[in-house]
């Protein structure tokens, strides 16, 4: 015997499998985290879309959804992913990394590793950026100084 639990999903009123109501309201509180949407609108829509799946499902009012209903809406729907990065993020030293930081590399570098950072940054190859750093010095673009105060400036990778 399971437990069921009385759910409004998209305005419908569905009885609903406790381990699939605790798997579907952690796919849409997932799916909330991942859009900005300030009026709601966007998660209304997806429940709605849910609730017409589940109503295509059940043959009566009176059957109940099950987890593998709630998975095969999943997988319809899309994975929590699909709708975006996640956006609820902490601001604590373990959630900074998902800032983009410019800094010296120590795994891939030639003499301070100033193109290695620059060119993990920009998402090039790093010897695209060596390539440009040496075009750059030996017209002039670039001076030996402007290198080494990038060298203090930038600092290296943790």
């Amino acid at each position: 015997m399971k437990e069921t639990i009385s759910a409004n999903i998209g305005g419908r009123a569905f009885t609903i499998d406790k381990d699939a109501f605790e798997k579907l309201s952690g796919y849409l509180s997932d799916v909330h985290s991942r859009i900005s949407d300030p009026t709601g609108e966007a998660m209304t829509d997806i429940e709605s879309a849910i609730a017409d799946i589940f109503t295509q499902a059940l043959s009566s009012t009176m059957m109940v959804v099950t987890l593998p209903m709630v998975d095969s809406a999943i997988r319809r729907m899309g994975t929590p992913d699909d709708f975006g990065p996640n956006r609820s993020y902490n601001t604590t030293n373990s959630e900074k990394s998902e800032y983009k930081q410019l800094r010296r590399s120590k795994k891939d570098r030639s003499i301070a590793g100033i193109c290695g950072g620059i060119a993990h940054y920009f998402d090039f190859e790093s010897s695209i950026v060596r390539l440009i750093m040496l075009l750059l010095f030996l017209f002039g673009g670039l001076s030996l100084w402007v290198y080494i105060i990038l060298w203090l400036l930038i600092p290296e990778e943790n």
